[in-house]
């Protein structure tokens, strides 16, 4: 069951906009300091120049010597959700949790989380803010013969820690799957040594959504831990006058093993070389209508990270995606429309998303006239009644 503690402290640090910790008008200097400071390199490759990954001759999966991190293979499915419908497409195949974590501290009385500026090949800007620690299974073990992840003591086998959130969350069903992250929040007593290096820095909730309201600083598995943390209070601290959902949690949770039983989703890992309708050159698996997703190869050099230089395939959309959530008030209080959906990587048929949800690759089965719903509310919504509206890296 996930595990969430409704800490005050939470709101505490989501109402306090800056800090004397690390004041967020020093932040561009910090954030280009940590781009100078390390050498990057990613370049495209053909698969040829794969380095310890090769295409199976026998089913065309192309894996890993080792038989770690993950593997990119078919994947068969079969779907009520939306109509019958049954496609094949490649997918990447990962059977270990990873962790996603972030360390917190009161500093002068306030909430604080330990961010670090990390690179991933498949950044726009190189550079994001993540997590404390962000690690596969395959990475903290040491598959790759690196560095172990900072801070990875924190979070594994310590048994005298104050957990504030844990929670098994998905990764993106339509590129994984059943892929699943152990997202942890750990909080770290004042007597407890932390000293972080410099590609990491304190900062309080409310700078953090100060940062998210900017285009590519806050990466996907930042975003994804603060989602896991809860600001309701308990009974104890309940106003009397607060004003209630519109749908219980009981009514919710019924909707939702509703949502499971009314759809039916089978998937299954077929050999790579058996996906119909999906081309493979030198250079790249995509395909031929062009707007879904592509695999490709990639070279690596990154001087802040476990190992310096490597290569691995890499999934790269083909367009622009777009994630919405329409927002409406009932008796004074904003409610978010969700949507139940399927996915064909999700480990179990439907899992709550955006009230729109357009990703390349996600109209996999459908006509060419499908039309979420929703989208041209969005797309039309004047410059007025939009709250939020950034460019995000997956």
């Amino acid at each position: 069951m996930p595990h969430t503690c409704p800490d005050p402290e939470f709101l505490a640090s989501a109402r306090t906009p800056d800090s004397d910790v690390f004041p967020l008008a020093g932040f561009d200097d910090w954030f280009a300091r940590a781009v100078r400071r390390h050498h990057f390199v990613t370049e495209q490759i053909p698969f040829a120049k794969l380095e310890k990954w090769s295409f199976d001759p026998a089913t065309g999966n192309l894996r890993h010597d080792t038989g770690r991190f993950f593997t990119v293979e078919g994947l068969s499915v079969s779907t009520s959700f939306d109509g019958e419908r049954h496609w094949s497409q490649p997918i990447l195949h990962q059977p270990e949790v990873g962790f996603l974590g972030m360390l917190t501290r009161r500093i002068h009385g306030v909430r604080h989380f330990l961010m670090q500026a990390k690179m991933e090949p498949g950044n726009l800007n190189t550079i994001q803010l993540s997590p404390t620690l962000q690690a596969t299974k395959s990475n903290y073990t040491r598959a790759h013969q690196g560095r172990t992840p900072r801070h990875l003591e924190h979070f594994y086998e310590s048994r005298d820690r104050r957990v504030l959130a844990d929670s098994l969350q998905s990764d993106q069903g339509g590129r994984f799957f059943r892929k699943r992250n152990r997202n942890i929040v750990i909080d770290v007593p004042d007597d407890r040594p932390l000293e972080p290096a410099e590609d990491y820095i304190w900062l309080t909730l409310g700078q953090i959504h100060r940062l998210l309201a900017r285009d590519n600083v806050v990466n996907m598995d930042a975003r994804t831990v603060l989602s896991t943390l809860s600001f309701h209070r308990d009974a104890a601290f309940r106003a009397p006058a607060e004003p209630a959902a519109r749908h219980s949690l009981d009514h919710l949770v019924s909707w939702f093993t509703e949502m499971k039983c009314r759809y039916r989703l089978d998937a299954h890992c077929i050999p790579l070389a058996q996906v119909t309708g999906w081309q493979k050159d030198d250079f790249r698996i995509h395909h031929p209508d062009g707007g879904r997703f592509e695999v490709i190869a990639m070279r690596i050099e990154a001087g802040n990270r476990e190992v310096p230089a490597w290569t691995q395939p890499l999934i790269k959309p083909c367009a622009q995606g777009l994630l919405a959530f329409l927002v409406r008030e009932f008796d004074g209080v904003p409610h978010l429309l969700v949507q139940a959906r399927v996915e064909s990587g999700n480990f179990d048929v439907v899992e709550l998303a955006p009230t729109v949800q357009i990703l390349p690759g996600d109209a996999e089965g459908l006509g060419p006239n499908a039309i979420p719903h929703f989208r041209d509310v969005v797309l039309s919504a004047p410059p007025a009644d939009i709250l939020h509206d950034t460019l995000q890296s997956e």
